[in-house]
């Protein structure tokens, strides 16, 4: 995908708008890409009285996907949990869609403190509820919709929204045989008995190890998140998925907001959802861990 930042009038378009969002006059000096999305093209946005970030994509390929992450942006930064940074402004310049956040220098230091704020600071945003579970509107995990129909049954959400959405995708593509989805059918009847009531909780709802930074305060600061009200054990075994939280992390999670029995068993139930979006955005290589997990879950269940 080509992006037009080199474009003169992208350039004029967003330095007006920028100047209208922050109510000062700006002139923008320069483009610094900053690596490590795989969807997003994202650079740091230098200007004459400050720098921001901003993520640039096809906006055919993704409709509203800024939009949508400004809304979960906002939503985590209103709650006053962990830091969030702030949205600056969201357009479209021609087939280019933009995303200006404030800029946050990650300087990577993490003590035994911040994993410690970390955890007490996800318990204190999990304590925010609602009266149902899911969103008042679709979002993005990577580049997939996520459906967010509300539900106050955890359960049914949690079955027809995260993993019955996915697995259609699964099956379209072919990934999986029909042993499998004869697994994941016993599954469902399952579920009821192994997954106890919760409230909906705020959810970062894509919390793994690179959805977070280390400011120059040594505070955590969350960002593409993927929100919605659910499970809180949801955030809890994405943490554990691909690695990098430490165990200091969880002692002051279970300290400040402790999860109910027998959550550790749960974890791969949870973490079946991130799998299969692994599956429908990277490709069958997945497919073995959706395999093993299932198998695993199914092995266990008493």
């Amino acid at each position: 995908m080509k992006l037009t930042i080199n474009d003169v009038h992208f350039y004029n378009v967003l330095e007006m708008n920028l100047q209208h969002a922050v109510s000062r006059k700006l002139k923008i000096l320069n483009f610094r890409p900053v690596y490590g999305g795989d969807i997003n093209t994202s650079f740091k946005l230098e200007t004459s009285t400050g720098d921001f970030f901003i993520k640039l994509n096809d906006a055919n390929l993704y409709p509203h996907m800024f939009e949508k992450e400004a809304r979960g942006l906002n939503t985590l930064r209103e709650a006053g949990a962990l830091y969030v940074p702030e949205v600056i402004l969201t357009g479209q310049v021609e087939d280019t869609a933009y995303l200006v956040l404030e800029y946050v220098e990650n300087n990577g230091r993490k003590d035994a403190s911040f994993w410690r704020n970390f955890g007490y600071g996800l318990a204190e945003l999990h304590r925010h509820t609602h009266t149902y579970f899911g969103f008042d509107e679709d979002n993005y995990i990577g580049s997939l919709i996520q459906i967010n129909k509300p539900d106050t049954s955890w359960v049914n959400f949690f079955i027809k929204n995260r993993l019955k959405y996915q697995i259609q995708i699964s099956i379209n593509k072919g990934y999986f045989s029909q042993d499998t989805l004869d697994k994941f059918e016993e599954l469902y009847e399952l579920l009821p008995h192994l997954i106890p009531d919760e409230l909906p909780n705020l959810l970062h709802g894509d919390l793994w190890a690179g959805n977070f930074l280390a400011n120059k305060n040594h505070g955590a600061v969350l960002i593409d998140p993927a929100v919605y009200y659910g499970s809180r054990e949801m955030d809890l075994a994405m943490t554990q998925l691909f690695g990098g939280f430490e165990d200091e992390f969880y002692a002051a999670y279970h300290e400040a907001y402790p999860l109910q029995n027998g959550w550790q068993k749960r974890i791969k139930i949870y973490q079946l959802y991130p799998l299969l979006v692994h599956v429908n955005l990277f490709g069958g290589s997945y497919t073995g861990s959706v395999k093993r997990t299932l198998n695993a879950i199914l092995n266990n269940r008493r």
